[in-house]
C-alpha cells in the first residue's frame, strides 16, 4: 500500500519511530478524538443526524493506523484484503457482516 510506505518514510524522515505499545496508544487517542467530535457535534447523542467528523481527524487516525501496521510489520493492504474476504464469507454464509459474538 503506497500510503503505508508514505507514512513509513515520513516517520523515518522526522525521527518519529517508537515501539508498538506507543503506536497502539496513539491510534486509540486519534480514534478517541473522532469519537469526541461526533459526541460533541450530536449534542452528546441527542441529534445523531448532526454527526460530523473533520477530514484531518480521519487522516490522523489513518496515519496512526498505518504507522502501527508498519511498526508491527503488517502489510496494511494484505490485512485489508484478508478482512474483506472474511466479511464476504460471513455475508455469504449468514447474510451478516458481523461475527455475531
Amino acid at each position: 500500500m503506497d500510503e503505508q510506505d508514505d507514512v513509513a518514510a515520513f516517520v523515518a524522515e522526522h525521527g518519529l519511530e517508537t515501539d508498538l505499545a506507543h503506536r497502539v496508544l496513539d491510534l486509540e487517542s486519534e480514534v478517541g478524538e473522532i469519537a469526541k467530535e461526533v459526541n460533541t457535534s450530536t449534542g452528546y447523542g441527542s441529534d445523531p443526524d448532526a454527526a460530523a467528523v473533520a477530514t484531518d481527524e480521519v487522516g490522523d487516525a489513518l496515519f496512526a493506523l498505518l504507522a502501527l501496521a508498519e511498526t508491527a510489520d503488517v502489510d496494511a493492504a494484505a490485512a485489508l484484503d484478508e478482512s474483506l474476504a472474511k466479511y464476504e464469507s460471513r455475508i455469504a454464509s449468514s447474510g451478516e457482516a458481523g461475527s455475531g459474538q
